[in-house]
């Protein structure tokens, strides 16, 4: 089923469940996973923003949205549009210019690839 497509009432997703066979399908995403036949899709938002070296914190800011905004975005429940979309393809292909326009209001994380528990990432504000 599509993401995108409209959502199942109750009844329908009753009906799909009753129909699933949750052992056989866990059993089968195992195989596949086993086989190398699993990709990993990563959103171009979670890219732009890892660029920047920032947090998910550090970068909403940045962009004057809210982190929960940014998550959707990164999760796929959401797409940015119109400034958004414009700002995100800048700091996708030129971070230093999305930084620059910071100024020093924003420090970067020493280690962009660093993945901190949400302690770690709330220490780390100013």
């Amino acid at each position: 089923m599509s993401s995108k497509s409209k959502p199942l009432t109750k009844s329908e997703l009753a009906a799909h469940e009753a129909k699933r066979d949750l052992a056989a399908d866990l059993l089968q995403s195992v195989r596949e996973m086993k086989a190398g036949q699993v990709h990993v899709v990563s959103s171009p938002v979670i890219e732009a923003r890892k660029k920047t070296g920032l947090s998910q914190s550090q970068f909403a800011a940045l962009i004057g949205v809210s982190v929960r905004t940014l998550q959707g975005w990164e999760q796929g429940r959401k797409q940015p549009s119109g400034a958004a979309r414009t700002l995100l393809a800048i700091a996708s292909t030129n971070p230093k210019a999305v930084l620059a326009v910071a100024g020093g209001n924003v420090r970067q994380r020493p280690n962009p690839s660093f993945q901190g528990t949400r302690r770690d990432n709330a220490a780390s504000r100013p």
